[in-house]
């Protein structure tokens, strides 16, 4: 059975996995051992490997355009990378403002002429409300919501490549599995070999 995943990689690595009925058969914020590195980014990393299956259908969002801890952030984001590599098992990468767009958050709220950027926690709480209006999901890590969401993309572009469309979705989520679709998912591929001479 395949199943559609979310991963958002951070401190508190969000991990989601749902079944082709978008039942959620694991939900689960994830943290590593210890708070020192690199102890608590390989255990982070394992922990977030020891979830994911051969026939997964995996998304992951990208990285991230700012952050405190940068070094952490890439240590991170590569090493989930690395062992999907050496696993042999394909992922799509979904930028952090595509997860937002998918349940038509801006970062702006407010009328035209008037409107104010949210901040960070302001960001994370209308992402949660619109996850639960979109999809009736709801759980306490914001990580977790957005793992969530990004396994709903993972199933959208899994139906979309197999080009059967049970519903149709909103524009600005059609926008989202297009933008995506026209880029190859990451995943290892045989060298060729050279011709001897």
């Amino acid at each position: 059975m395949t199943r559609f995943v979310g991963i958002d990689p951070s401190t508190k690595s969000g991990f989601v996995a749902l079944d082709s009925s978008w039942n959620v058969l694991r939900d689960k914020e994830l943290t590593g051992i210890g708070d020192e590195d690199p102890r608590r980014m390989v255990t982070l990393i394992n922990e977030i490997i020891a979830h994911v299956r051969p026939d997964d259908f995996i998304c992951i969002e990208g990285f991230p355009y700012d952050t405190q801890r940068a070094m952490f952030a890439g240590g991170l984001h590569h090493g989930i990378r690395n062992e999907l590599f050496k696993r042999k098992i394909p992922y799509y990468e979904v930028a952090p403002n595509a997860v937002k767009k998918f349940v038509n958050v801006s970062g702006w709220e407010g009328e035209v002429g008037s409107k104010k950027r949210l901040t960070g926690p302001q960001k994370k709480r209308a992402v949660m409300k619109a996850a639960y209006e979109h999809f009736g999901f709801k759980h306490k890590s914001d990580n977790v919501v957005d793992a969530y969401i990004i396994a709903r993309i993972a199933y959208e572009l899994f139906i979309e490549k197999q080009d059967v469309r049970f519903h149709i979705l909103p524009s600005y989520q059609q926008e989202v599995i297009q933008k995506i679709l026209n880029t190859e998912p990451k995943e290892v591929k045989p060298k060729k070999k050279k011709a001897k001479s």
